[in-house]
């Protein structure tokens, strides 16, 4: 995934630092090859908003073509039905204060689903829907092998019967998430794990419509399987995501099939300079408070020496390394005292100057997320580009209490 044809702000355009910044031209490509590749397969597109918890972009989404969005949080269902989505599902198993709330949002005339993995799940959904006077959609979710919520595949058939026979509630389907494939190195792999997960559920959906419950949604996918998920003839439904925005993470694993990935890097954040005494490296003003960890490090994209790194260097700094230094670095480890040494010795070496193509005080470093997702949590707007302009697009799916 490239990034030459992002037209980067200039300062004067940025109100501050560090910003999350979104080129819209490539956020436009991806959402247009993500919903025709879907039209083309006869999948429908349930676009995951957990990526980027915008009501605004949803509506992009949504306008262009998609069925609905789905979520993984009661907040965000409400943050999106009240920012004007029609149809959600909530892809994770809810706490027990939650059926309430959703059926709630079924009261405004939305169309509402919730999974479950268990009957106690079941009871509070319904019993929430009858208080309520509204329908939920029941979706049974499957636990193919990612362990963190669903039921195994053999007590499908059983929750299955258990929600057709509960008042509130309609048995829409089934959901299958395998997210402990997505970003795997070995594609080949990937895509075997992938395809025996299609056998199981076509199996499932054998033995459910024979038991009179034929599953009109089979639900799940992802940016890093979309390719075989949407090749696979079982799932009705796409939940990719982060195909919108795309993210370090993803393009260090590769995409489905090889080759190049049909999506381009689409968000960005900017970082500013803001110390530069060091040979090393420069100090920047983007740390672990403006970059989620959870993946691999954001990538140096524009505004530095090509090959320079971003490391942390506490809540709200980094480094940009100058790539003709990073000996300096290896040097000095992981042992805070080694760094100390190593970069005061690099420092009083006259036989090293300063890199003169190391960016300045002030000067702008643009920065690549490793991990889209919770990157875009940590901010409370995305900052649209469109090459002229700046817009502000509310991050209003993120977490709030009540």
């Amino acid at each position: 995934m490239g990034t030459s044809e992002m037209n980067f702000p200039s300062a004067e355009h940025l109100p501050q630092t560090p910003l999350l910044v979104v080129d819209r031209a490539a956020l436009t490509r991806n959402l247009t090859r993500m919903q025709a590749l879907c039209d083309a397969a006869g999948v429908r597109l349930r676009a995951h908003g957990k990526t980027h918890k915008s009501s605004t972009l949803a509506r992009l989404i949504v306008e262009g073509g998609a069925v609905g969005l789905c979520c993984q949080t009661v907040g965000e269902a409400e943050a999106y039905v009240a920012g004007g989505i029609r149809d959600i599902l909530v892809t994770a198993p809810v706490p027990p204060w939650g059926p309430a709330r959703l059926a709630a949002l079924a009261q405004t005339g939305a169309t509402i689903g919730a999974v479950a993995d268990d009957e106690g799940q079941i009871d509070r959904l319904s019993d929430a829907a009858v208080a309520a006077g509204v329908k939920l959609d029941l979706v049974v979710d499957l636990d193919l092998g990612t362990h963190r919520a669903g039921a195994y595949p053999k007590d499908a058939l059983r929750l299955a019967r258990a929600a057709d026979a509960s008042p509130g509630l309609r048995f829409a389907g089934i959901q299958a998430y395998l997210g402990h494939l997505q970003h795997m190195d070995d594609l080949a792999l990937r895509q075997s794990a992938d395809e025996a997960a299609f056998a199981t559920l076509k199996a499932l959906v054998a033995e459910l419509t024979a038991a009179g419950l034929p599953p009109g949604v089979v639900t799940g996918g992802g940016t890093g399987t979309h390719a075989y998920d949407l090749a696979s003839g079982v799932y009705t439904e796409l939940q990719a995501g982060s195909y919108a925005v795309m993210d370090v993470e993803y393009d260090a694993c590769g995409a489905p099939g090889g080759g190049d990935w049909a999506f381009e890097p689409a968000l960005f954040v900017a970082a500013t300079v803001v110390s530069g005494n060091h040979k090393s490296h420069v100090t920047c003003d983007a740390g672990f408070k403006a970059m989620s960890m959870d993946g691999p490090p954001a990538r140096v994209v524009a505004g530095a020496a090509p090959g320079s790194l971003w490391r942390p260097m506490g809540d709200e700094h980094g480094m940009i390394a100058h790539p003709a230094m990073i000996d300096v670095l290896k040097a000095g480890g992981r042992d805070p005292l080694g760094f100390d040494r190593a970069v005061a010795a690099a420092d009083a070496n006259r036989a090293r100057d300063f890199p003169a193509d190391a960016p300045s005080v002030g000067d702008l470093v643009w920065l690549q997320p490793g991990h889209c997702d919770p990157t875009i949590n940590l901010y409370d707007a995305l900052h649209v580009w469109d090459g002229e302009k700046l817009e502000r697009w509310p991050v209003d799916g993120r977490r709030v209490s009540i």
